[in-house]
C-alpha cells in the first residue's frame, strides 16, 4: 500500500530510529513502512500537538521602528512576488455514450469477480503488510472498476508481421506513444482497454503491456502482464546510455586455424637459425607491450563508464513498471524471456534492470509473487503452478501444473484419488469486456504517432518515418556523434523504401566526406553501391566507387574504382576469362577558345585474366599491359604447375608505312620473349607477326571499352541527377490510396462516364418535340414545315423572354409600392412612434431595397442575355441535322 501523505511529518527521533529500515527498502521492494504505520501516526500526532504550544510561546510583541527602518520597510514595500500557480492537466475525460454498455457497467459475473478480488486483496494486505498493494481492479476509461485480467483481449490482425512475437512487440512500441506513472512509485488508478489505447495512440507501461500481451496471446504465445518494479532507464523509456540496435556489431565467429600435418615424403621446411633466446625476448617483449596496451584500454574503458555512469535514483528500487513474460512450451519458445514493451526488445529473465515483481496474470488467471526479491529477478523460478512460489487467485481447471521430477511423475495413485467425479468446479473467468482490437492498414503502415517518432541513444539519435510521408521516400535515420551531449555529428546513414530508383541506404561520413548509396537490385544498369566524396565535383575526374550486381550484367562489371587519374576494373564469370583492367589516364589538354568536350588522353591500360585450363600455360595470357605513352605492349603469361617463373613477352609498336595502320613495318628487333619452359619450341616469325597485329586490334577495342566506361559513368551521374531532382516513389497497383495515376485514372473513368450520362439526358430531352407532336412528328421535314418550326420555336422562345421581365418588372414594381408604403406610414407616425417600432421600420427598409437591388440586377442580367440566348437558338436550329438543309 502507498505510504499516507502526512506521514512525511514525523518527529526526528522516529526519523533515526527507522533509519535502517529505510536502507534496507531501499534495497528491496519487500520491506515497506506500512508495519510501522500506527506509530508513526502516533508521533506525528504528538509532534503536531507539541509545536502548537512551541508556537505559542514563540509569540512576540512588535517591535517600533525608527524613522529610516521605516522608509526602507516602505521602499521595499513596493516590491511584490507572486508565486506562479502550477499547471496541473486534468486527466481525459471520455463520454459514456461513445462506448459500449459493457464499459459502462458490470455484469452479475463481474461483479463477482471483483468482490472475489477484492476479498484477495483484503486477506492479502493482513497477511503481508509489509508489501505493497497489487493492481486489481482499476477503473477504465470511464471510471467503472474492471478485472486486469478482463481487460486483456485477445487478438490476432490479419497483418503477417504481427504473428511473430518480435514484429507485434516493436509494432506497438513503434505505434504508441509514452505517457509515464506520475508518481512513479504507485500503481496507476485507471488502465484503458487496449481498443481505447490504440486509438488514442498513447499509453502508459501498464497499457502498453496490456495490448502486446492481446496481441501475444491472440497469435498462440503464452505470454503475461508484469506488474513489478525497475530501473529508473526503463521506467522513463530513457536510451540514452544504451547502444543503438542498428549500431550494435555483429559477433565475429572466431575461426580456429588447423595447422597441417606434415606428410612423411614432403618436403621439409628450412631450419630457422635464428637465435630462441632472441625470440623468446622478443615475444616476452611483445607480450609486455600488448598487456601494457590491453591495461590502458581497460583503464579508458573505465574511466569512460565512470564519467558515463548515471546519478544516483533516490527512487531505486520503488519505482513500478509492467513488462510482458513469455515462456516457454507454445509457439516454439525454449525458455521464458522477457519483452520491453516500451522498446519492444527482449531481455533475458535475469536482466539486471528489473529488480522484482510483484505480479503477474494474463486473460485466465492472476498470480502473485511468493519468492524473495532482494537480489532482484536474477533468482526468481516461473513455475506457476508451484503455489509455494506463486499464489494464484483462480483455482480453476485449467492452471499451470506443477512441473514434477520424472520420479513422481510416474508414481502411480490410488483410484479413490484420482475419481474424476471428485473433480471440483471454480470460478472462471467471464470473457473480456473489451471491444476488438481493430488496426486499418491506412493505420498500420503509418505505424507511428503523426507519422515520426525519435529515439536517442548513447552517441546516436533514430529518427523514424512513416512510409510515403516524406518527400524522398525516407523511412529512418540514424544520426552518430562524437559526444554525449550529441554536438559533434560524425556519421548519418538514411533508409529509405518505395523509390522507384531503388535506392536503400545512403551513408555520409562527415569526418573524410565520403558518401555511400545502397541500391536494391532492379536498376537499368543493376547498380548495386555507389560510394563519392560530397565536396568532389560530379564530373569524371573525381573519386568514386562504383559496385554492380554481377550476375544480372553482360559483361559481368562487379566494381568500378576511379581516381582523379586511374579507373579499375573488376569482373567475374566471363566467357573470355577477364577478371580486371587498369587505366591510367593523362592531363586534359587545355585548348583556347570555345570549350569543347575533350576526352582524357589513354596512357596505359593493364588487363589481368583468369587461367584457362584448356591451353597450355604458356599460351594463356595472365596479363596485357598497353603502354600506350611508351608504345610498348608487354605481355605475361601464366605459370605452370612445375615453374617459378612466367613467359614474358614484349612488343615495340611499330609505325605504319601510310600513317593510318593499313601496312605495318615490323621487325624481329622490336620483339623481345622469355620462355619459362626451355623445352618449348619458338614461334615462328609469322605467329608472332600476327599475335602482333591481333595485339593492336585488341589495344584499340581496349580503348572503345574504356571510352565505353566513360560514357555509362556520365549517363549514370546525370541518371542520378536527374532521379534525385525529380524523384518518382514506387506505388503498388493494389495501393488505391496513394497510386495517384491509378486514382486519376479512375476519376477520368467516372467523369466520363458521368458526361455521358448527361450527354444521353440532353439528347432525350428534345427542344423540337413540342413543335414536331404538332406536325404528327413527320419522318421527313419539308421546307414548309421546317420554316415553321423555325417561326413558331423563336416566337415560343421570344413569348418567354418577355414574360420573364414582365415578370421581374412586376416584381420590382411590387416592392417599390409595399416600400413606398412604408415609408408613408412612417412620415405620418413619425412623432408618436417608439423607438422599437423605429428599429423595426429600419430593418423592413433594409430587407426591401434588397430584394429590390436583387430584382435590378436580375433584370439587367436578363436584358443582356436575352439576345445571346435567341442568337443561340437561331445558330441551334441552322446546326440540326433534321433543319440544317433548309438554312
Amino acid at each position: 500500500m502507498p505510504q499516507d501523505q502526512d506521514s512525511h511529518e514525523v518527529s526526528q527521533n522516529e526519523d533515526n530510529r527507522n533509519e535502517g529500515n529505510d536502507v534496507d527498502r531501499e534495497n528491496s521492494f519487500s520491506r515497506s513502512p506500512l508495519s510501522n504505520l500506527a506509530e508513526e501516526t502516533k508521533s506525528e500526532v504528538a509532534s503536531v500537538h507539541g509545536d502548537g504550544s512551541e508556537d505559542g510561546d514563540r509569540k512576540k510583541t512588535p517591535v517600533e521602528l525608527s524613522p529610516g527602518a521605516v522608509e526602507v520597510q516602505t521602499a521595499i514595500s513596493r516590491f511584490s512576488i507572486t508565486l506562479p500557480k502550477p499547471k496541473i492537466e486534468p486527466s481525459e475525460v471520455f463520454d459514456p455514450n461513445d462506448f459500449p454498455e459493457s464499459y459502462q457497467q458490470n455484469t452479475n459475473k463481474e461483479k463477482l469477480i471483483i468482490s472475489y478480488a477484492e476479498n484477495f486483496r483484503r486477506q492479502y494486505v493482513h497477511l503481508y503488510r509489509d508489501r505493497k498493494p497489487l493492481l486489481l481492479s482499476p477503473a477504465n476509461e470511464i471510471g467503472v472498476e474492471k478485472f486486469v485480467s478482463t481487460t486483456i483481449r485477445p487478438t490476432e490482425l490479419e497483418y503477417q508481421e504481427l504473428y511473430h512475437w518480435s514484429g507485434a512487440a516493436k509494432f506497438v512500441a513503434d505505434y504508441l506513444n509514452f505517457v509515464s506513472l506520475e508518481p512513479p512509485h504507485e500503481l496507476p488508478t485507471r488502465l484503458m482497454s487496449p481498443t481505447t489505447v490504440m486509438k488514442l495512440q498513447r499509453g502508459n507501461c501498464f497499457e502498453y503491456s496490456t495490448v502486446l500481451a492481446s496481441f501475444l496471446i491472440g497469435v498462440g504465445y503464452d505470454a503475461y502482464v508484469v506488474s513489478g518494479y525497475a530501473s529508473r532507464e526503463v521506467c522513463l523509456m530513457d536510451e540514452t546510455r544504451q547502444i543503438c540496435p542498428l549500431l550494435q556489431e555483429k559477433l565475429e565467429e572466431k575461426s580456429t586455424e588447423v595447422e597441417k600435418s606434415l606428410k612423411k615424403y614432403s618436403v621439409r621446411p628450412p631450419k630457422d637459425l635464428t637465435s630462441r633466446f632472441e625470440r623468446k625476448q622478443e615475444a616476452k617483449r611483445q607480450a609486455q607491450i600488448a598487456a601494457e596496451e590491453a591495461k590502458r584500454k581497460k583503464e579508458e574503458k573505465e574511466q569512460q563508464l565512470l564519467l558515463e555512469q548515471p546519478p544516483d535514483d533516490p527512487l531505486l528500487g520503488l519505482r513500478v513498471h509492467s513488462w510482458v513474460l513469455v515462456l516457454e512450451g507454445r509457439r516454439e519458445v525454449p525458455e521464458p524471456f522477457f519483452i520491453e514493451p516500451l522498446t519492444g526488445l527482449p531481455h533475458p529473465v535475469n536482466s539486471p534492470d528489473y529488480h522484482g515483481i510483484e505480479s503477474l496474470w494474463n486473460h485466465r488467471n492472476y498470480w502473485t509473487n511468493m519468492q524473495d526479491c532482494s537480489e532482484g529477478v536474477t533468482k526468481l523460478r516461473y513455475d506457476l503452478g508451484d503455489c509455494m512460489q506463486w499464489e494464484c487467485m483462480f483455482l480453476s481447471n485449467d492452471s499451470p501444473h506443477l512441473l514434477l521430477p520424472a520420479d513422481d511423475a510416474n508414481e502411480e495413485f490410488d483410484e479413490d484419488e484420482t475419481n474424476q467425479d471428485d473433480v471440483e468446479k471454480h470460478l472462471d473467468l467471464p470473457p473480456s469486456w473489451v471491444t476488438s482490437v481493430t488496426v486499418s492498414p491506412k493505420d498500420f503502415h503509418s505505424r507511428y504517432p503523426h507519422g515520426k517518432k525519435t529515439e536517442l541513444y548513447k552517441r546516436a539519435k533514430l529518427e523514424k518515418f512513416a512510409p510515403y510521408s516524406m518527400k524522398d521516400a525516407l523511412v529512418m535515420r540514424l544520426s552518430v556523434y562524437a559526444d554525449l551531449e550529441l554536438t559533434k555529428l560524425i556519421q548519418v546513414k538514411e533508409f529509405f523504401s518505395h523509390r522507384a530508383d531503388k535506392l536503400k541506404e545512403r551513408h555520409f561520413d562527415h569526418v573524410t566526406g565520403w558518401v555511400t548509396e545502397y541500391f536494391v537490385p532492379g536498376r537499368p544498369r543493376h547498380l548495386k553501391e555507389y560510394q563519392y566524396k560530397s565536396f568532389s565535383g560530379s564530373g569524371l575526374e573525381s573519386e568514386r566507387s562504383v559496385s554492380f550486381y554481377a550476375a544480372a550484367r553482360v559483361d559481368g562489371l562487379e566494381k568500378r574504382v576511379e581516381t582523379l587519374r586511374d579507373m579499375d576494373e573488376f569482373y567475374s564469370n566471363r566467357d573470355d576469362f577477364l577478371l580486371y583492367r587498369h587505366v591510367e589516364f593523362g592531363q586534359r589538354q587545355k585548348k583556347f577558345g570555345p570549350s569543347e568536350n575533350t576526352q582524357r588522353p589513354i596512357e596505359k591500360i593493364v588487363e589481368r585474366y583468369a587461367r584457362n585450363e584448356k591451353k597450355r600455360a604458356d599460351d594463356d595470357v595472365a596479363e596485357v599491359v598497353y603502354d600506350i605513352l611508351e608504345e610498348k605492349i608487354s605481355l605475361t603469361y601464366h605459370r605452370g604447375r612445375n615453374q617459378i617463373a612466367a613467359s614474358v613477352r614484349e612488343f615495340i609498336k611499330p609505325v605504319s608505312a601510310d600513317g593510318k595502320g593499313s601496312l605495318i613495318n615490323w621487325t624481329p628487333e622490336s620483339h623481345t620473349t622469355f620462355q619459362a619452359d626451355p623445352n618449348s619450341k619458338d614461334k615462328k616469325k609469322v605467329e608472332i607477326y600476327e599475335m602482333m597485329v591481333r595485339l593492336l586490334k585488341d589495344e584499340v577495342a581496349s580503348c572503345d571499352r574504356v571510352r565505353e566506361s566513360e560514357r555509362e559513368v556520365q549517363e549514370m551521374l546525370d541518371d542520378r541527377t536527374k532521379e534525385e531532382s525529380a524523384l518518382e516513389k514506387e506505388i503498388s497497383i493494389y495501393d488505391t490510396e496513394r497510386n495517384d495515376k491509378a486514382k486519376k485514372h479512375r476519376l477520368e473513368i467516372e467523369r466520363q462516364e458521368i458526361e455521358q450520362k448527361l450527354q444521353k439526358q440532353e439528347k432525350e430531352l428534345d427542344y423540337l418535340a413540342p413543335f414536331l407532336i404538332q406536325l404528327d412528328n413527320p419522318v421527313k421535314i419539308t421546307r414548309h414545315q421546317a420554316y415553321k418550326l423555325r417561326e413558331d420555336c423563336l416566337s415560343y422562345l421570344k413569348q418567354r423572354l418577355i414574360d420573364k421581365a414582365n415578370l421581374i418588372q412586376a416584381r420590382f414594381e411590387e416592392e417599390t409600392k409595399d416600400l413606398q408604403r412604408l415609408q408613408a406610414w412612417y412620415q405620418q407616425n413619425q412623432v408618436s412612434i417608439q423607438k422599437a417600432d423605429e428599429q423595426d421600420y429600419i430593418q423592413k427598409c433594409n430587407s426591401a431595397m434588397f430584394r429590390i437591388h436583387i430584382l435590378e440586377l436580375r433584370l439587367n442580367r436578363h436584358k443582356e442575355m436575352a439576345p445571346l440566348k435567341y442568337m443561340e437558338m437561331e445558330n441551334r436550329i441552322r446546326a440540326d441535322p433534321r433543319l440544317a438543309e433548309y438554312f
